[in-house]
């Protein structure tokens, strides 16, 4: 598990072996989701970029009403 310190600007510096591991690149933006006392990090995507995304997919199997509680 890698460590990032916030500086006194507030700002973080992530990783290099993360940066790489998950293909980020300079001026990449980032959702920041606040759950609890935990901040996810979400890199945005375009919506050019998930255009075919769930071809193919096949929605028989996924949940409907009448399994929510």
């Amino acid at each position: 598990m890698s460590t990032a310190t916030l500086s006194s600007k507030y700002q973080l510096s992530l990783p290099k072996a993360l940066r790489e591991a998950m293909h980020l690149q300079p001026g990449q933006q980032f959702e920041l989701i606040p759950t609890g006392s935990v901040i996810q990090l979400v890199p945005k995507t375009s919506i050019k970029k998930l255009r075919g995304i769930a071809r193919g997919a096949n929605p028989s199997h996924y949940r409907d009403r009448k399994d929510r509680a």
